[in-house]
């Protein structure tokens, strides 16, 4: 079973919180991290789907290196790109309605050629393999964001 699996669930988990908040931890409520976690998702996936494999360049970097070794992205050093940002305040319906479409857009994974890729405003191209890592530390780093507002 793909690992990104059991983080759906635990975003799922916490729609029913979707407008707590702490200040303190972030601007953002529990309900954008949700939101920009699985816009995240189902936008890089759509973009590996697109993605010409033969158009990939992979190319070492130094923030990918430390990021991906680490296996945490550190909180607050980067912006998120709008495309990612969540335009309004979702509903819980609209919540669950992503997180659908997420479980059957990782299903797709397997699907696509190791050289799919999609370009990272930072790591630049990443394949198939790459991106499911970035997507699992990705969407651990906004579930401890949910966690460390909850507390």
């Amino acid at each position: 079973m793909n690992s990104l699996f059991p983080l759906l669930h635990q975003l799922e988990n916490h729609i029913p919180n979707l407008d707590k908040t702490n200040s303190k931890v972030s601007n953002s409520s529990i309900g954008w991290q949700i939101d920009h976690s699985l816009i995240v998702i189902n936008g890089i996936i759509e973009q590996l789907e697109i993605s010409n494999p033969n158009e990939f360049q992979p190319k070492w970097n130094f923030p990918k290196f430390m990021v991906f070794t680490m296996g945490k992205i550190p909180r607050g050093k980067a912006k998120a790109p709008k495309v990612v940002i969540p335009t309004h305040v979702a509903t819980q319906e609209e919540l669950k309605a992503k997180l659908q479409a997420a479980k059957n857009n990782i299903l797709k994974l397997n699907s696509f050629s190791e050289n799919s890729f999609f370009k990272h405003p930072f790591f630049q191209d990443l394949n198939v393999k790459q991106t499911e890592k970035f997507l699992l530390i990705h969407t651990k780093h906004h579930l401890k964001i949910i966690e460390d507002i909850l507390k």
